[in-house]
């Protein structure tokens, strides 16, 4: 596997991850609390930013055309 498939994988696995930690802070956790709360927000915004530098590490991989 080339190092631009395993970066797109990399970035694919890390965004279901932090879809997953978003999920459990606000779904399942078992109680509400601050520190829940905070990572269900870093979970959010891993989950809206890691396909944003996914898509900017393609544009900048397919320039260099490696």
């Amino acid at each position: 596997m080339s190092i631009k498939g395993f970066h797109i994988v990399f970035v694919t696995v890390s965004t279901l991850l932090c879809l997953f930690l978003a999920l459990w802070a606000f779904v399942l956790a078992p109680d509400v609390s601050t520190m829940s709360t905070i990572a269900g927000v870093i979970g959010i915004l891993g989950t809206l930013g890691m396909p944003i530098y996914g898509v900017c590490f393609w544009r900048k991989i397919s320039k260099i055309h490696i």
